[in-house]
């Protein structure tokens, strides 16, 4: 089949276009024939070398997080799919490698794709929908009535997030370019701030939840306007111990995160609140969770632009120099 892969840590030089042996399919596992796969940052990060400290991949390996695809075949042990299902996943961070014409799947990782979406758009939800809902609900139990900050809500992860919160009856403010906040107040924002001539630390206030995927001044300056016993959570600030537990990582790295994330979660308890860094994990059954949101129109993929299978590192090029709009970014194999 084909596939792309990364040869060596870095950057774009370090991905081509490669052959390689169809996928073995696992007793509990489901082989999938791609149809479409998401491009998103995570995907770069990888390809750079960015968490080779705690997910240490042996190269070469195929990149790609997403997928929307066909049953092809099931293992003997496979009771939730047959050949011919349509059906979306996350696969689990051990297994990645949607870049490809075929995957095998863990059958818990699956679920079936929502029927009113397109095999692209279903591919642009998985990654990005599963961090909301793990964010929002497994970690936040954001409640009705509560008021929760969504930075970057035209983006790939922000876009899905701003939609659930409100879908779970928050106050749902977010931050935008001046050219989305038409596309944010869509979305279902009750407050959009244009981060271009706006300053969000010095408009809103006591907020119950923060999902962060920026990082840096962006996260330090979230602290400030959560309320006594608020959350930020975060997917661009640095590792924590709890991740670290998570990990069942060695101890160099588990002081090495409780050092990346000390000035942080310093700042978070003089300001009363709590830090939290989330680095997602696949689940069909929270995808099962999302369908009937999405089967109900509460949530909404928004697809910046899609590429040909073949144009797979100029997607991630795409992705790389910030050229999207809204929304993910997708690669069909048709």
């Amino acid at each position: 089949m084909r596939a792309f892969m990364v040869e060596k840590y870095g950057d774009h030089a370090g991905m081509r276009a490669a052959e390689i042996p169809d996928p073995q399919v696992g007793a509990d596992d489901v082989l999938v024939k791609i149809h479409a796969a998401g491009v998103n940052p995570l995907d770069l990060r990888l390809r750079n070398g960015d968490f080779k400290a705690f997910l240490p991949y042996r190269l070469p390996l195929v990149l790609g997080n997403d997928l929307a695809g066909t049953v092809v075949r099931v293992g003997p042990s496979v009771t939730r799919f047959a050949v011919g299902d349509e059906v979306y996943a996350r696969p689990d961070k051990d297994r990645i490698g949607t870049f490809a014409e075929l995957l095998a799947v863990h059958q818990d990782d699956l679920a079936p794709k929502p029927a009113g979406l397109t095999m692209t758009e279903a591919a642009s939800l998985p990654l990005v929908a599963l961090t909301a809902w793990q964010a929002l609900v497994e970690r936040a139990d954001v409640q009705p009535g509560q008021k929760v900050l969504i930075h970057a809500g035209a983006g790939g992860l922000g876009s899905i997030a701003v939609q659930l919160a409100r879908a779970l009856g928050a106050h749902v403010a977010t931050t935008v370019s001046t050219a989305n906040v038409d596309l944010a107040k869509e979305l279902g924002a009750d407050e959009v701030i244009d981060y271009r001539t706006q300053d969000f630390a010095t408009l809103l206030d006591g907020y119950d939840v923060v999902l962060d995927s920026l990082g840096g001044e962006n996260l330090a300056k979230s602290l400030r306007i959560l309320k006594p016993g608020g959350t930020a959570i975060s997917v661009a600030g640095p590792p924590d111990p709890a991740f670290a537990r998570e990990l069942d990582a060695n101890p160099i790295l588990r002081l090495a995160m409780t050092a990346l994330s000390f000035k942080t979660r310093r700042s978070a308890k003089r300001h009363g609140v709590t830090y939290s860094f989330l680095f997602m994990k696949a689940s069909g059954d929270q995808l099962r969770e999302l369908t009937p949101l999405v089967d109900a129109g509460k949530i909404r993929p928004v697809v910046d632009r899609v590429f040909p299978f073949g144009e797979t590192l100029q997607a991630m090029e795409y992705v790389e120099k910030g050229r999207a709009k809204a929304g993910k970014v997708v690669v069909a194999m048709t």
